[in-house]
């Protein structure tokens, strides 16, 4: 075997445990995020519990919690969209329990129903706990006079509307006539592309080796003729 072949040869190897690595890790990362969606299914979807006397951003991340009280009538409004619908905005109210001011997302609010009336009302909810992780260095700053955000920076929020830094995503209300329309976390938004990536991965293992091999056979086989007779590789 010539050097050519033996460095190419080499070369090929690389490659070939490249790509099969990058597969192996797509797949070690496609059962870590199907650990990590059933646990979030497992809180977005457990029986409804209290209040925690302190809220824990990591440890309450998803936990479905129930609460008695009332909406203050002091909210903002958050840029959205929905497909179907078109723009408009998410609703982050204030809503007092047992002497604490919570912030909750109330849901979608259609842009042509962002100046109809949000009174105070009473209500028994049920939601989950979040930190929506939405604001970046290109996140334009809030018009406070409006009361209209670009993002729900929880600790932003709360600290104009003078709440914990807590926000709850409505499942249910009892009140008749919703200011919004609910919109509950579930797993759906949560990208799950691992499996896809992992079988491009190994089909482009499978490619470069059946390339590898033929380009060596070729590589043999014009080694072993007559100088007049050799093609190119």
């Amino acid at each position: 075997m010539s050097t050519r072949q033996i460095a190419f040869g080499i070369f090929a190897a690389l490659g070939l445990a490249l790509l099969l690595a990058l597969g192996t890790w797509q797949v070690q990362r496609m059962h870590w995020k199907a650990a990590l969606l059933a646990e979030m299914e497992a809180e977005l979807y457990a029986p409804p519990a209290a209040l925690p006397e302190i809220i824990d951003p990591i440890r309450d991340q998803w936990r479905a919690v129930a609460a008695e009280g009332r909406f203050t009538g002091e909210d903002a409004l958050v840029m959205a969209s929905r497909k179907g619908v078109g723009p408009g905005w998410l609703v982050v109210a204030v809503f007092e329990t047992d002497g604490r001011r919570l912030l909750v997302d109330r849901g979608f609010l259609p842009d042509t129903a962002r100046d109809r009336p949000r009174p105070a009302a009473s209500a028994a909810i049920t939601g989950n706990l979040h930190w929506p992780d939405e604001v970046d260095r290109f996140t334009p700053d809030p018009d406070l006079e409006r009361g209209l955000w670009y993002a729900r920076d929880v600790p932003a929020l709360a600290e104009v509307l003078g709440a914990e830094p807590a926000l709850v995503i409505l499942r249910t209300t009892s009140e008749g006539a919703p200011a919004a329309v609910p919109t509950p976390l579930d797993t759906a938004h949560v990208p799950d592309n691992h499996l896809n990536y992992a079988i491009t991965w190994f089909s482009l293992a499978a490619i470069w080796a059946v390339m590898t091999t033929v380009l060596l056979w070729r590589m043999r086989r014009s080694a072993g003729a007559p100088d007049g007779r050799r093609g190119r590789v």
